[in-house]
């Protein structure tokens, strides 16, 4: 491993400088979005829109776990660390020495938290700091291993399973501290943010969605919503009697950091219970972006995009950090692509909302976001009553929602290139059917109360998925792909203005990043929902994606059901994937030819 990380001993204070270092280096890929602002962009440019279609196969590995691989590899030095879906293996594999498994950590874990997983056995990766890797287990512990042998530094339990709390996610560490979220919606899980210290596992806050202010650590002064404070008891008026308790907005999704600002950005997840009739009011904080102090972890603002969702538009899609032109001024941007299918661009530093567009064209379940500050409708999206699920009733079934629950994005993250100023987008083109019905709440027994059937997106051209760009400064898509199936991989752009995704069926395409051109694809043994990645070891630049079909999308192949209805409505949306790929789990590395 190169010098510039055999810090063991390093004090906690420079952590953090050393973690910005490794993120400020290009040959390397230390936390799973790239850098702290979610971009997942690279610099590195030896495959370049030239030279993409001649890409190879440089070598592979085998997870040797089956379901769904999303995330993606870190390279750090000459390690390379691989994680897996339950059992949540990590592996380091030394670049030096033609992949040479280095250690294998793998936790012993009750098979039984697979039952209240809610969409499949997946998690989104391993992250690096101070000499450490550092993984969420979907049992909820949070262990630190050491990145050269793998030895248990610190482990420590996020949550309980018995009670439906899981995780799916990756961590991201800030200074001293590893910041976790937790999952759990579809079971009556209370969400919640925790800090720990990177060193020792000790908590040093958390922060919950719902509730009292004091548990939410808000200020009902100093904390605001769209630049006016929150008030007092904001969360529970806006619950009925203790339902805040059982209130869902869990925090499975990508956390983003500004040092400059010193703030960590992340969004809540849906209310429990999917039938909003069982909930009246705005149910706040569920469905929230959230900008915090990562020290004490207070609030600054929020952003509630979906008030009193209906539709399990979930909010905890990536926020990614930029600095752009908006009518002519520099401002710091927030761009956030959300389930609901409205992308908003935000100042990162007031929480200012700046543009809310619709950015697939099926989106009909609302007609815009009201933009007038001067409106009691101020950043409410204007629901249309016929795709209401609540105005409908129980047991009713509504038909033609647009986007289907999975969102116009679900967690795929999107990457951005400084050097277009556009973003690029995997995004799902489906809509649904949604009957809601009564359902009570019992701990560890799934508390959703929806019976769901998904499809492709009507009259446009049959397939599941788009792959975009997006101004976000204008709120308008430049160029779309069609896609078959929905595009469940995250993106990549890098400065040779390529743009790597990959796709349901298993293919890692690459496009030219001005034009969408499709110049490259390689089909790779299963499905991909992992996140494509960049590296250079010994003067080459790679490109890597795990495959391994899962996730939501694939949930019908993974766990090998067969009801339309099962998987929340997936598994007839995505019937026909099993015609086009098969289980598996391996990553796929490819470079250029000598």
């Amino acid at each position: 491993m190169s010098a510039t990380i055999l810090v063991g001993g390093t004090a906690p204070a420079l952590a953090n400088d050393e973690l910005m270092g490794l993120m400020d280096d290009p040959k390397q890929w230390v936390i799973q979005t790239g850098d702290y602002a979610n971009t997942r962009f690279s610099e590195l440019d030896q495959i370049n829109r030239e030279n993409v279609g001649d890409l190879q196969v440089a070598w592979t590995f085998s997870t040797g776990v089956l379901r769904g691989h999303e995330g993606g590899p870190l390279v750090v030095g000459n390690m390379m660390y691989v994680h897996t879906p339950f059992p949540n293996m990590v592996y380091a594999l030394d670049l030096s020495d033609e992949g040479k498994i280095v250690w294998k950590y793998e936790p012993q874990q009750d098979p039984n938290v697979i039952a209240v997983m809610c969409c499949d056995t997946v998690n989104r990766g391993v992250a690096y700091a101070n000499n450490t890797v550092f993984m969420h287990q979907a049992d909820t512990t949070v262990v630190a291993l050491d990145a050269m042998t793998g030895e248990v530094k610190w482990s420590v339990k996020n949550g309980d399973p018995a009670k439906g709390e899981t995780n799916t996610a990756t961590v991201l560490p800030v200074k001293d501290m590893i910041i976790v979220g937790i999952s759990g919606g579809e079971y009556g899980v209370r969400g919640h943010v925790t800090a720990y210290d990177m060193a020792t596992g000790e908590q040093r806050w958390r922060a919950y969605s719902t509730g009292p202010d004091a548990e939410m650590l808000v200020d009902p002064q100093a904390t605001t919503h769209l630049g006016e404070p929150i008030g007092a008891d904001s969360s529970l008026n806006s619950w009925e009697g203790d339902q805040w308790q059982i209130g869902g907005g869990t925090t499975w999704g990508w956390y983003s950091y500004d040092p400059e600002l010193d703030l960590i950005y992340y969004g809540t997840g849906n209310p429990s219970t999917w039938n909003p009739s069982q909930r009246p009011g705005d149910n706040k904080w569920s469905m929230t972006l959230m900008a915090r102090d990562p020290d004490d972890g207070m609030a600054k603002w929020f952003y509630q995009k979906t008030p009193h969702d209906e539709w399990d538009y979930d909010g905890v899609n990536e926020n990614i950090l930029v600095d752009q032109e908006i009518d002519g001024q520099m401002r710091p941007l927030l761009v956030n692509f959300d389930r609901n299918g409205f992308a908003y661009t935000m100042d990162r530093a007031t929480g200012e909302l700046l543009i809310a567009e619709k950015y697939d064209p099926a989106v009909n379940w609302a007609t815009e976001v009201n933009m007038d500050p001067n409106s009691d409708q101020y950043g409410r999206p204007q629901v249309v009553a016929e795709f209401s699920t609540r105005a409908q009733g129980e047991d009713t079934n509504t038909t033609g929602i647009c986007p289907a629950a999975l969102g116009s994005k679900d967690q795929q993250p999107a990457s951005f290139s400084p050097r277009t100023g556009l973003f690029y987008v995997p995004t799902n083109h489906v809509c649904m059917d949604y009957e809601p019905f009564r359902v009570s709440y019992t701990a560890g027994q799934p508390y959703v109360g929806a019976t769901l059937s998904m499809y492709p997106a009507p009259d446009s051209h049959g397939g599941m998925g788009n792959f975009i760009a997006w101004d976000a400064r204008t709120g308008e898509i430049k160029w779309s792909l069609p896609e078959q199936f929905s595009v469940w991989s995250g993106a990549l752009s890098t400065a040779g203005d390529v743009v790597f995704y990959g796709t349901l069926e298993g293919y890692l395409k690459a496009v030219d990043a001005e034009t969408g051109e499709e110049l490259y694809r390689f089909k790779t043994p299963s499905g991909v929902i992992g996140n494509v990645m960049t590296y250079e070891h010994e003067g080459k630049q790679y490109v890597a994606v795990l495959s391994g079909v899962g996730g939501w999308a694939g949930i019908g192949l993974a766990a090998g059901l067969t009801n339309p209805n099962e998987g929340l409505g997936a598994v007839g949306g995505y019937a026909s994937l099993s015609q086009y790929t098969a289980l598996g789990g391996q990553l796929t590395v490819f470079t250029l030819p000598d």
